[in-house]
């Protein structure tokens, strides 16, 4: 399995790292994309993914994170992309949840990361809460090669929208909550060649983890609450996910 979304890198983790990666391989999550978060945690994040099997990295400058990045922290990720040749660039996007937030920046700091994934060819990972038609506008401004919008929890015109851009939208510990209505009816209804798998650990634990912090190791319980959703086999889902995920980044 591929788990396309989970901090690994993550301070959370700090005390017990090679522990969750060795459940998570015991599991059956054989790949794990670390995506980043801020430039200036790129370096442990690469020795993060360069300790442990199966870890890849997607470099960029989370939307949560922009109020403390500047122009020059686009040119050293551009930097990155150049050296690193990474496998998407992400997490990127807009957070239109949390107050405070300078829209205009947290924009022109996604339209950048944008421009660069362009210049690269590489796909985005996507954070789009609260803020898919806006994402969705600067989408179609600069045309990207396609990617994954994680933690999806829009309208299903936005997942169709976000489809015919090219992207695969990422469900994880979200769907297992019966209270997610939206999100479950998306993950139950949703073009099977359009959904991916992912964990976002150590955050959006799943149900059964009672709000506790939340490992790759969760991922084959969490596909096989959503192939409930859809009434198929876990393993047709999982098999499925993982091929949808190949689709975006390439076999990795």
């Amino acid at each position: 399995m591929i788990d396309t979304h989970c901090h690994l890198d993550a301070a959370e983790f700090d005390a017990d790292r090679a522990a969750v990666h060795a459940a998570a391989l015991a599991a059956g999550v054989r790949q794990i994309i670390v995506p980043g978060v801020a430039v200036d945690h790129f370096a442990r994040q690469k020795s993060t993914v360069d300790a442990y099997a199966g870890c890849v990295a997607a470099y960029g400058i989370h939307p949560l994170y922009v109020m403390d990045a500047g122009s020059e922290d686009v040119d050293r990720l551009q930097d990155w992309l150049r050296r690193e040749r990474p496998l998407a660039v992400g997490e990127i996007g807009l957070d239109f949840y949390v107050e405070g937030l300078d829209v205009a920046r947290q924009t022109a700091i996604f339209v950048a990361q944008l421009k660069l994934a362009k210049a690269f060819d590489l796909p985005v990972i996507l954070h789009v809460r609260r803020s898919v038609d806006a994402v969705l506008r600067e989408l179609r401004r600069t045309r990207v090669c396609g990617g994954i919008a994680h933690a999806f929890n829009g309208s299903r015109q936005q997942a169709d929208a976000l489809i015919d851009l090219g992207f695969k939208l990422g469900f994880g510990g979200a769907a297992t909550y019966s209270g997610s209505r939206r999100i479950r009816e998306l993950a139950a209804t949703l073009p099977l060649e359009s959904i991916v798998l992912e964990t976002d650990a150590p955050d959006i634990p799943p149900a059964w983890l009672n709000r506790g912090r939340n490992t790759p190791a969760e991922l084959p319980r969490i596909a096989t609450e959503i192939a409930g959703l859809r009434g198929i086999p876990p393993a047709v889902l999982m098999t499925q996910a993982d091929a949808n995920a190949q689709v975006v980044f390439g076999v990795f």
